[in-house]
């Protein structure tokens, strides 16, 4: 069916509200803060689930609330796929390519986490307690365009749905409140330690950088769509989402695409290099000549162009792959980014998902090279990532692809929100420094738990990134 146009939703966590109280497995891309088109979706005609090297096929109404994937697995109307690829099997549900208005209209909507990269990659793989992918097979889709100002609805609503959304629902997210401080693991004297080791992988020559994160958290009560809002409020990014999945509900406020693909036209753009900004012009345009002058900053962000380089050529045509912007400098409302963009051409043949296979995880959250800095990584960290630094969005039906890098991103799960920040080690880091950007990037985490949810945060943004 073609687009039908529709009324903006005045406030989209209020429609979101709705949307979730009605209808099975919602999912919300979230674009408002920058970007250009938000997608919402709900009732898939199906769910798949993989971890432990196996998939699943779920009903439309498989439950957040069965976070014990033992449960979600022996329910009698799941299916065991089997052990195959599980971008395989997505592609083999999509079917063959369909004609669609952009961005989306159907497809997959959901998530590949941290530890799914690294089964892709032949590692061992730890349980973080939550299925490695989890998406929703959905016929339908609401859009709005942010740059436009219009809305409409894409694919094929199940019945009685498109007469809901034109009824113009709205509802009203539960209170929450933290129940406990925000925490971080490890503290500075662990972080040293770590520091310490990663300084000599990178002098001995086993890796250029590595990626280190440190793990926050805080307990909470009530309804996590609200935490949403006011995590949006402080550090919605242009790539964020939320999504009711198995494992979830994921709460993300991510600034970072990973891979976008239209028409056959592949684009990631690695984010490495962050300063503050500052209300003084002056000093604010020295922070950001400053950044572009980094010779570590540039060193960061380039080993990771060419980590990606070498990703996209192994899907892209011979020739295809280049970096038509290296060191760029985007302003953005608190802080100044450096930001590559590597471009390509698919190759004839290669679909979206082998593009995705290659390239998880994404090599600005690991290091360089990537195998054997995520085994580093896995052994400094000593905990599952989970969702932190995979990837959300979506997979379409007519072969385009827009996912985020997992970053600014939390699970609100068994009572717990759980939030990571990290950043990039070469061999000139300095510990305290990297110390204090691992704290700057979880700002908008503590000033959410601080606040713990007394009235929406819509004060000053606090931009955070990897």
């Amino acid at each position: 069916m073609s687009p039908i146009p529709i009324p903006v939703p005045a406030d989209s966590v209020a429609f979101f509200a709705a949307l979730r109280a009605r209808w099975p497995a919602p999912v919300w891309l979230d674009s408002a803060a920058g970007g250009r088109y938000s997608i919402f979706s709900a009732a898939p005609r199906a769910q798949l689930i993989s971890r432990g090297g196996q998939t699943w096929r779920l009903p439309s109404d498989a439950s957040i609330n069965e976070t014990d994937c033992e449960a979600l697995t022996q329910r009698s109307d799941a299916q065991c796929l089997g052990t195959g690829d599980p971008l395989a099997l997505i592609r083999e549900h999509l079917g063959p390519p369909l004609a669609a208005p952009p961005p989306f209209a159907s497809g997959a909507i959901g998530y590949f986490g941290y530890e799914f990269g690294r089964r892709l990659q032949g590692q061992r793989v730890a349980d973080a307690g939550m299925p490695e992918m989890a998406v929703g097979l959905y016929d339908w889709a609401l859009v709005i365009d942010h740059d436009a100002d219009e809305a409409w609805v894409a694919g094929a609503p199940p019945d009685g749905l498109l007469d809901w959304i034109l009824s113009d629902p709205a509802g009203v997210p539960a209170a929450w409140q933290a129940l406990s401080p925000a925490t971080a693991t490890p503290g500075r004297d662990g972080y040293a330690e770590a520091f310490a080791r990663i300084k000599r992988y990178l002098r001995d020559g086993d890796c250029y950088q590595v990626n280190y994160a440190r793990a926050f958290e805080a307990a909470f009560s009530g309804d996590p769509l609200a935490v949403y809002a006011d995590f949006r409020a402080l550090a919605g990014g242009p790539f964020s989402a939320y999504l009711q999945l198995p494992g979830g509900p994921i709460l993300s406020g991510s600034p970072e695409r990973f891979l976008a693909v239209r028409d056959g036209r592949v684009e990631t753009r690695p984010i490495k290099g962050t300063r503050a900004r500052h209300p003084d012009p002056l000093v604010d345009e020295a922070v950001r000549e400053a950044l572009g002058r980094s010779e570590k900053d540039r060193a960061e962000n380039l080993m990771i162009v060419d980590l990606l380089r070498n990703d996209l050529g192994r899907c892209c045509a011979t020739g295809s792959v280049r970096v038509p912007a290296l060191f760029a400098l985007e302003r953005y409302a608190t802080v100044h980014h450096m930001v590559s963009v590597i471009e390509g051409e698919l190759a004839p043949g290669v679909h979206v998902t082998d593009l995705l296979r290659d390239c998880l995880p994404g090599g600005s959250i690991t290091g360089a090279p990537k195998y054997r800095a995520m085994e580093i990584i896995e052994e400094l960290e000593g905990r599952p990532r989970g969702i932190y630094c995979g990837a959300i969005g979506y997979i379409g039906a007519d072969g385009a692809m827009d996912t985020n890098i997992a970053i600014r991103t939390m699970t609100a799960r068994d009572g717990v929100l759980d939030y990571r920040a990290g950043g990039g080690l070469v061999f000139d880091s300095n510990m305290s420094e990297e110390f204090d950007e691992t704290e700057s990037k979880a700002l908008a985490f503590r000033q959410l738990i601080a606040a713990g949810g007394q009235g929406m945060l819509q004060s000053s943004k606090t931009q955070a990134s990897i």
